[in-house]
């Protein structure tokens, strides 16, 4: 893979460490801002809507910018909502910065999956992918935790600061090695913003969409709400909800490169394997969650599995949006904050149930359940090959 696509990855792991690090810094920004931590909570809501409408919309506005200025100047703009944040004493002020940061990010993303497929050999669009979202899971790992520890030891401000920081190096990074032109549009003789739109008509985009949001709301919910079943269901100590995440976090990089192996050539093994074994695992967490070996083999695995499936569906996104050239990464944006914003919420009700702590990881299972319900019977679109004429 060409070393531009690990620069990208590198501003992911960046964007990808800022939507996942409020979960350990909600205490100590509602304390300091003076709001309770539910009202502190919107701050996570703020970012994934932001992303589901910002990827379409602002991917619609940077069309016609060279791919190396948008890139670079969303990341900017990224870095500079962390520095007004780490600034702010005002509530308001900071649920603006998470909006903007949004915005930033899902133009990133947008800008930034089509350029990775573009940067590919036409045959390893899922490698490249893999590669990209490596950024995400690296987060998952490595930034998140650090970002919990930096906040603990240093005050929140601290955490955002460094995700500005780490931008820098990787605009750098974009300068040096993003090549100059523009993004294939309708000024240069590509399909028009009405004919890229117009994609989102087609039964099969919107299948391989659907699923790709179910999958990742399966994952959202099970992983948002972990720690409580960590530290309740489980008996463990605080300590052990970063172990708990990095294990989670290790597995989806374990899924993400093995299916950047396999999702180009045959999506169709990974779906009909990984599929089924994932909506198992979602209700053997549960029923052994209080077995802290098992807890944490299954979050491991969970986290593979979610994130093989995943990066697949959002690989088929890719593939079925070809002829939206500027537009197809935004589709796969979207189609991941939808889960995103959607599996919290449901996991959220799954708590007020019976079954508690572990209502989340049920509700996992069956936010699976349906998406499998609905590919089963239409597996032939759903894994078909690379070939974009097969998918037509």
């Amino acid at each position: 893979m060409p070393l531009p696509l690990y620069l990208l990855a590198l501003a992911v792991f960046a964007m990808g460490t800022s939507e996942f690090m409020l979960a350990g810094l909600l205490p100590d920004i509602a304390s300091d801002l003076d709001v309770t931590v539910g009202t502190a909570g919107v701050l996570t809501s703020a970012f994934a809507i932001g992303m589901i409408v910002g990827a379409p919309l602002v991917a619609a506005l940077a069309r016609n910018w060279p791919r190396r200025s948008s890139l670079l100047g969303f990341l900017l703009a990224f870095a500079a909502a962390h520095a007004a944040g780490a600034l702010t004493t005002s509530f308001p002020v900071l649920f603006t910065t998470r909006v903007v940061a949004a915005l930033a990010n899902a133009g990133f993303l947008a800008v930034a999956l089509t350029a990775a497929a573009t940067l590919a050999p036409a045959d390893k669009k899922g490698r490249a992918l893999a590669v990209l979202l490596s950024g995400t899971t690296v987060a998952t790992i490595a930034g998140v935790p650090g970002g919990s520890v930096l906040g603990t030891l240093f005050g929140w401000r601290a955490t955002f600061w460094a995700v500005a920081a780490l931008c820098l190096p990787a605009a750098i990074g974009i300068l040096k090695g993003i090549p100059t032109g523009h993004a294939q549009n309708d000024a240069t003789g590509g399909p028009a913003l009405r004919a890229e739109l117009a994609q989102l008509a087609r039964p099969r985009l919107i299948l391989v969409m659907l699923l790709g949001a179910l999958v990742n709301a399966a994952t959202f919910a099970g992983f948002t709400f972990l720690a409580p079943v960590v530290t309740g269901t489980a008996g463990l100590g605080e300590l052990w909800i970063p172990v708990v995440l990095v294990l989670f976090g290790a597995g989806s990089f374990l899924g993400v490169t093995v299916a950047g192996r396999l999702s180009d050539r045959r999506p169709g093994p990974v779906l009909a394997v990984g599929g089924p074994l994932l909506l198992l695992g979602w209700p053997a967490l549960a029923l052994l969650a209080d077995r802290p070996v098992a807890l944490l083999a299954l979050v491991f695995v969970q986290g593979a599995l979610s994130f093989a499936l995943g990066s697949t569906l959002i690989t088929r996104v890719l593939y079925e949006a070809a002829g939206a050239p500027t537009m197809a990464g935004s589709y796969a944006t979207a189609a991941l904050n939808v889960g995103a914003a959607v599996g919290p919420l449901v996991a959220a009700i799954a708590l007020s149930t019976a079954v508690g702590d572990l209502g989340p990881l049920w509700a996992s299972g069956l936010l699976v359940a349906v998406a499998l319900l609905i590919a089963f019977p239409l597996r032939a679109v759903v894994t078909a090959g690379r070939s974009t004429e097969v998918l037509r």
